[in-house]
């Protein structure tokens, strides 16, 4: 939604149905979850809590919903069934602040909250509470006369976190900010028991993404700390590599329980990338590149490449395969690197652009090749094809660095002079 996009009462969205793309009904709107923040800051909205059709109430991030109109909901369709469970720093908008008693900052006046407000940041996917619908005057069912007023979030106070507010809220929201390298490295130096608390308060994806980042002793630690169906989701929010890597750490029972716990489509690709050795291209690599077929465009291509969740790394290039498109493809015709796609009008088949003079990578292709092979090309990503010549993956420059350095690379401060530009 662009900018001046328009403000949403969440009053409104009780009650609205919520469907897929192809225009089925998956259920209706039940609650909003907002994460609460340090201060006056507008609170960040997680996602929606939505009852399905067989009574069940699920959670839809706010990522997986595409358009927010009047009296409906759009999903991208993918919905994970598991029954919603609200975790401590999280606030439902409808059950827990309406009707709440807060108080004006600049008249100190308690008010009733009628409604709430939100809107979606402008080129951002997140959402924000920013605006707060009060009454003036006391509360209570025969109190309903009074001036009302929609406000700024920060011009009330009664909703946010304390500076001095105990367990792992105040952490999580000072965390807030820290990319996933730093808010690792901090997690890193906690006690385990504090690193559970705070780690149980993560969403799924930023714990995925934290997850990722830490040594595997804490990783193995956090993950056996969470409830099995949670442990499973964040697995499913994890790179596919990383989650192999994660669950090669574990049991082998331990293991086959999680793994039975994922979605079908998720667990088959870990599962995948399981059976290769470590260190190896097809350890290394990445079920998830980008793919499209002969008969796409630049346009196509660039559109794919914009995607937010992608790294820098896996958004460098595209890899040209016919049908299937999902890994393994069918065969695979070469690569087109990021820079031609600019070069090249928006109409342009990506066919007419591959790179094919560049041999791909081999599945069994140990780490040593692999390293010479991202040196003497100056890639940062690589595919790797199997010999029947279907693309299985793409190994990225970041996981070949991961094995490359020292094993406790992870807990070393890296702000020394010259690095943080101190």
């Amino acid at each position: 939604m662009a900018a001046g996009a328009p403000r949403i009462f969440v009053s409104h969205l009780a009650g609205t149905a919520v469907f897929d793309p192809v225009g089925d009904q998956v259920g209706r709107v039940s609650d909003l979850v907002a994460m609460l923040r340090v201060g006056r800051r507008p609170p960040r909205l997680l996602g929606m809590v939505v009852e399905v059709l067989s009574r069940r109430r699920v959670f839809v991030p706010m990522t997986r919903i595409t358009g927010v109109e009047s009296g409906q909901v759009i999903t991208t369709g993918v919905v994970n069934m598991r029954r919603f469970e609200q975790r401590p720093t999280e606030r439902l908008v409808l059950g827990e602040l309406l009707d709440r008693r807060v108080t004006l900052v600049e008249t100190g006046e308690e008010v009733t909250v009628l409604d709430i407000a939100i809107q979606q940041l402008p080129a951002r996917r997140d959402w924000e509470i920013d605006r707060v619908f009060v009454r003036r005057g006391k509360g209570g069912a025969l109190r309903r006369k009074g001036e009302t007023l929609t406000v700024e979030w920060s011009a009330v106070t009664g909703f946010s976190l304390e500076e001095h507010g105990q367990g792992a809220e105040n952490l999580v929201a000072t965390f807030e900010k820290l990319r996933p390298a730093d808010l690792a490295n901090a997690l890193h130096h906690l006690s385990p028991k504090r690193r559970a608390e705070v780690a149980a308060a993560l969403d799924d994806d930023r714990l995925a993404d934290v997850l990722e980042e830490l040594p595997e002793d804490d990783q193995v630690e956090i993950l056996g700390k969470l409830k099995e169906e949670r442990a499973a989701d964040v697995l499913e929010a994890m790179d596919p590599d990383d989650a192999a890597d994660l669950l090669n750490e574990l049991p082998e029972d331990e293991k086959e329980r999680l793994l039975t716990l994922m979605r079908p489509d998720e667990a088959a690709d870990v599962r995948r990338l399981m059976s290769y050795e470590e260190r190896t291209a097809g350890g290394l690599m990445t079920t998830e590149p980008i793919v499209l077929r002969p008969d796409a465009t630049v346009a196509d291509a660039l559109a794919r490449v914009r995607q937010q969740d992608l790294s820098p790394a896996l958004a460098a290039q595209v890899y040209v395969c016919r049908p299937p498109d999902e890994t393994p493809t069918g065969k695979y015709l070469g690569t087109v690197h990021f820079q031609r796609l600019l070069r090249d009008p928006p109409f342009t088949l990506v066919s007419s652009l591959v790179d094919s003079d560049l041999p791909p990578l081999g599945p069994d292709t140990a780490l040593p090749a692999v390293t010479s092979y991202f040196a003497a090309y100056n890639l940062v990503a690589a595919p790797v094809v199997d010999e029947s010549g279907s693309l299985l993956g793409a190994v990225t420059v970041d996981d070949v660095l991961d094995h490359l350095l020292p094993e406790d690379w992870r807990e070393t401060e890296f702000h020394e002079e010259g690095v943080s530009g101190g």
